[in-house]
């Protein structure tokens, strides 16, 4: 079952630039952190129920990097909370939607993510996040 849209996750070329245009809005960031596996530095900003996920790439390989290179910086995905990932993952299977992620992995925070493809959701990148 889908719960609520957790984050939106964007891409940006400096976090510590980025936050501060963040914060003269009057948002706080709640937490930072880096996904090493990603190649990822993060900052979340929670906004009422959901986050704004600020990512900055910490490699020029990185999907991050790679993006803004491609797009310059904005969204890169919309993140949708589920009870049960492999369960969420499965429908979205049967439904003919291509997966990124044919198997849940550890996301930023610890949380169980899974990644499907923009092309079977008219060019947006969604990501499943459990809990």
């Amino acid at each position: 079952m889908i719960k609520k849209i957790d984050h939106i996750g964007i891409a940006v070329s400096n976090l510590e630039e980025a936050i501060k245009i963040y914060e003269s809005l009057g948002l706080k960031v709640a937490e930072t952190g880096e996904a090493k596996d990603q190649k990822v530095r993060v900052a979340m900003i929670p906004v009422g129920e959901s986050k704004i996920e600020l990512l900055e790439a910490t490699s020029p390989d990185s999907v991050i990097a790679k993006f803004i290179e491609k797009r310059g910086e904005g969204i890169h995905h919309i993140a949708i909370n589920v009870e049960n990932i492999e369960e969420a993952l499965k429908k979205a299977k049967d439904a003919g939607i291509k997966p990124i992620d044919e198997k849940p992995r550890i996301g930023a925070g610890g949380k169980k993510i899974a990644f499907l493809h923009p092309k079977s959701l008219k060019g947006v990148l969604l990501e499943l996040v459990e809990g």
